[in-house]
């Protein structure tokens, strides 16, 4: 985990979250001693009703269509 002093998350703090938000995980300094641990919070859970609303809303699948466009593309004998 990296280190980072107070001062730098004071003068830095946007570059810091934006750290924090592609995943790193930062220990915060104080006169050379760890004092807070930063890092990304986890995502919420989606509730049921979002996720079938989003499964309703996907292209339907036409199954042999898709497979016959495999077929076209896969090299005979595969």
């Amino acid at each position: 985990m990296k280190k980072i002093t107070i001062r730098e998350l004071r003068n830095r703090g946007s570059e810091v979250v934006e750290r924090i938000l592609a995943g790193e995980h930062l220990m915060v300094t104080r006169d050379g001693h760890a004092v807070a641990e930063l890092r990304p919070t986890q995502r919420e859970p989606l509730e049921v009703s979002a996720l079938l609303e989003h499964w309703h809303a996907l292209p339907k699948i036409d199954g042999k269509a898709l497979q016959r466009q495999i077929d076209d593309l896969m090299e005979p004998g595969i």
